[in-house]
């Protein structure tokens, strides 16, 4: 009878140990959620020329390190020197074609004055001379436009970044407007963290998360909620042109209803063990809301 009676107490025991188990890690999944569907994001910053050409020089190579202010490459200036020139002749044309219809001017209007010329030859004159200002202005605003032209022949990057799949070679012909290079801002990188809309309710701004690099987990940095997503792209074809504007997520199983995930953005703090990398996979993991940061957590620069 004692011996039934144990082995009563110990079932009952296991089983209430159980269940506090599952109410813990089932709080645990719900108040301070955790994922590894993760990756390092950051903003990539198209190259492209303003003007077209066959390119003469590029001074980088591939998967380098650039400041704002580097040359990536440059264009044969030879056509833009050449319509800088043609530009500045136009510009020394207009300017004698409005000195002339400047005197014109002057000499009809003291005609008009004596009562020699008619006021229809004083009226032309002025119109004269209102052209050939408007068309000196012209021959300025091209001229304008050539030195521009001619200086963008040179592109240098507009901010400090990395370069990387460059695929060209000095003699490649680039036309206005195609994206040439891509350069990685290296001030712009940030984690996406995908998850479950059920968790979301406890996914605030600014609350503290811990960051582990895949191949890293020892060396764990912080970081911090900085939003949620409002939306992700509608896979069943109702989401219209916003194709490439909301972010795609796929459902991992098709026969079973899986919560959605949403994207949210987290913000780096501490330093991470290696350089990032767009793509890295990363496991982001919320701190819990009230009790302190671990100390060591972050490594600070």
């Amino acid at each position: 009878m004692k011996i039934a009676a144990y082995r009563y107490l110990v079932t009952f025991i296991v089983v209430a140990v159980a269940v506090v188990a599952a109410w813990f890690l089932y709080q645990k999944y719900v108040t301070d959620p955790w994922t590894r569907d993760c990756q390092v994001r950051a903003n990539v910053v198209g190259i492209a020329p303003r003007v077209s050409g066959p390119i003469i020089n590029i001074p980088v190579h591939d998967n380098q390190e650039v400041k704002a202010g580097d040359l990536l490459f440059e264009i044969d200036p030879a056509d833009y020197k050449t319509a800088l020139d043609s530009a500045k002749a136009s510009v020394a044309n207009e300017e004698a074609s409005a000195l002339q219809k400047q005197q014109d001017l002057d000499r009809e209007n003291d005609l008009f004055q004596r009562k020699v010329a008619s006021k229809q030859e004083f009226q032309n004159a002025q119109n004269a001379f209102a052209s050939a200002q408007a068309q000196l202005a012209a021959a300025r605003a091209n001229l304008r436009q050539a030195e521009l032209n001619l200086g963008y022949t040179k592109v240098y990057a507009p901010l400090d970044g990395y370069l990387t799949n460059i695929n060209t070679s000095p003699g490649a012909y680039v036309h206005t407007g195609d994206q040439l290079l891509a350069l990685v801002d290296s001030s712009s990188f940030w984690i996406a963290a995908y998850f479950k809309e059920t968790q979301l309710l406890s996914i605030k701004p600014g609350r503290a998360v811990k960051i582990t690099l895949m191949g890293y987990h020892d060396e764990p940095f912080e970081g911090k909620i900085e939003s949620v997503a409002w939306g992700i792209f509608v896979q069943d074809g109702s989401g219209g042109t916003t194709t490439g504007l909301l972010a795609a997520v796929n459902q991992t199983v098709d026969w079973v209803r899986l919560p959605q995930r949403f994207p949210v953005r987290v913000r780096i703090i501490g330093k991470p063990p290696i350089p990032f990398r767009i793509g890295q996979t990363v496991t982001v993991a919320l701190l819990p809301s009230s009790s302190p940061t671990p100390e060591g957590l972050s490594k600070q620069p």
